[in-house]
């Protein structure tokens, strides 16, 4: 069984924000294949069909690794292996999206709280570029504001594209996935 998790702060105040672009991805996929959340036996809510449990921490951002420790801890059967963390990624335009295998937290402190819980980088992530040309520093400032309306049909899109490759990710892994995927930036969010 697989465990796509998205990433994102609980509550109304951050419902709309930048960094909650996991959040949305999570809740389009439940949507889709008409699943209900539940709450699980730790910080987090879920939804489950055969192949995957879908699941959000229901702490904030900077303590989802103790969430999907909690999963793991209950769900024997699905391992480091079985991950896929979505999330929104500062350093990446808008518009585009990256899957990983590995890495660093690329300083953001919901993938270093994962990092710590797991006792590892290797495993696999979706990255959901929100780069834009507004100012984006302070970086904590950014990502906790929604995105203004202009950009509305582009994050349309990339909820639509990312769906796609979570889909794709399913089917055919985490290799072909980031050949498919991964591409350079190619505009700057307009």
């Amino acid at each position: 069984m697989k465990l796509i998790v998205g990433l994102g702060n609980p509550g109304n105040n951050y419902r709309f924000t930048k960094h909650n672009f996991g959040f949305w991805i999570v809740d389009r996929l439940v949507k889709k294949r008409s699943l209900k959340y539940k709450a699980g036996k730790g910080d987090f809510v879920y939804a489950k069909d055969k192949e995957c449990l879908f699941a959000k921490p229901t702490s904030y951002v900077n303590n989802s690794g103790i969430a999907i420790k909690q999963i793991l801890n209950y769900y024997d059967k699905i391992s480091i292996n079985d991950i896929m963390v979505i999330y929104d990624d500062i350093d990446i335009n808008l518009g585009n999206i990256r899957f990983k295998s590995v890495g660093t937290a690329g300083g953001h402190n919901g993938i270093k709280s994962i990092i710590y819980q797991l006792e590892t980088d290797i495993f696999n992530r979706l990255k959901i570029g929100i780069a834009t040309n507004m100012k984006m520093r302070p970086s904590e400032n950014y990502v906790l504001k929604p995105f203004p309306k202009k950009y509305k049909e582009i994050v349309k899109q990339v909820i639509d594209n990312t769906i796609c490759g979570i889909n794709y990710y399913l089917d055919r892994g985490i290799t072909e996935s980031m050949n498919k995927y991964n591409k350079k930036d190619e505009n700057n969010g307009e």
